[in-house]
């Protein structure tokens, strides 16, 4: 690790501005960031902390019924604070890698960061959310552009994220058991106007939306909505844990899973299994809260 300064604003304003020295770095929970450091793949001047922000802490509900995080606000605070408000995005929250990674990460590193198989891309782009940032607001769509790739300009901070509450949603991930990101995760969100559906884990372009299956669960809400539905391999991921068709094969699988677990929260459907995806646990939020788990051989 090469030697920086660090700074700790108390302000967003500070913090801009400790970003406009050359070569500084904003640093949130460091999940990335720090591991990158140890490596000497980085070589900031100084680190900038945004852990001691209060107003970009904390969640509530705005006035238009939007549902507000603060872009420093850890994972493990959205799982315990969103409960209520939006069951599907604390669940996912709270599947994040492990306990320590959900008490130091926060959204706004997340997104920042834009991994192309963390959960959180999926469930702004699942919910339409939009990225409110020391400069601007931004459309989820506009916001992720590729691979580790987003729309944020140099010093540029995610001060808060906005999601609007759906009628139904669920997040269904098949975790690589290690890392626990996602190998396909898949975050389903219905609303009035119709059905949203975002992958991530899979493609090569990041975090993606599933249009044919947004068109067929527009039409019908349930996981027999996908079985006749298939997406081509050709940009999906592959590595040593999958390939790509195996990959192709895990985002139909995890849609309907994601589906029925929507489904099964707003008690309209029994218990069924869809699919065999293969090796590893998939899981997803049910009605009453309770956790449903598969293993798959």
């Amino acid at each position: 690790m090469y030697n920086f300064e660090f700074e700790k604003p108390k302000t967003i304003t500070d913090a801009v501005t400790a970003l406009a020295v050359e070569e500084a770095q904003a640093l949130g929970g460091g999940q990335t960031l720090i591991p990158t450091l140890k490596q000497r793949l980085a070589k900031p001047s100084t680190l900038v902390s945004l852990t001691g922000i209060a107003e970009m802490q904390g969640v509530y509900m705005a006035d238009d019924g939007v549902l507000c995080i603060g872009g420093a606000t850890t994972h493990a605070t959205v799982a315990a604070d969103v409960t209520a408000t939006y069951p599907a995005l604390a669940d996912m929250a709270n599947h994040i890698g492990d306990p320590a990674v959900r008490n130091r990460g926060t959204i706004g590193g997340s997104l920042a960061n834009n991994d192309p198989a963390a959960c959180y891309p999926a469930a702004v782009l699942g919910s339409d959310a939009q990225i409110i940032t020391t400069a601007r607001t931004l459309s989820a769509a506009a916001f992720f552009q590729g691979l580790f790739t987003t729309a944020l300009e140099e010093g540029e901070l995610i001060t808060q994220v906005r999601f609007p509450i759906p009628e139904r949603a669920a997040y269904a991930k098949f975790a690589q058991p290690a890392s626990r990101f996602a190998m396909v995760g898949v975050f389903v969100a219905r609303f009035a106007t119709g059905v949203r559906v975002a992958i991530t884990g899979a493609s090569e372009t990041g975090v993606f939306r599933w249009e044919q299956a947004e068109t067929a669960l527009t039409e019908a809400f349930s996981p027999a909505a996908i079985e006749p539905l298939s997406i081509a391999a050709d940009n999906m991921l592959s590595d040593m844990h999958s390939s790509a068709a195996y990959r192709a094969h895990l985002v139909k699988v995890m849609t309907a899973r994601a589906v029925e677990a929507a489904c099964w929260a707003a008690g309209h459907l029994g218990a069924q299994h869809w699919g065999s995806a293969g090796g590893g646990l998939c899981f997803a939020r049910m009605r009453g809260g309770a956790k449903r788990a598969w293993s798959v051989p």
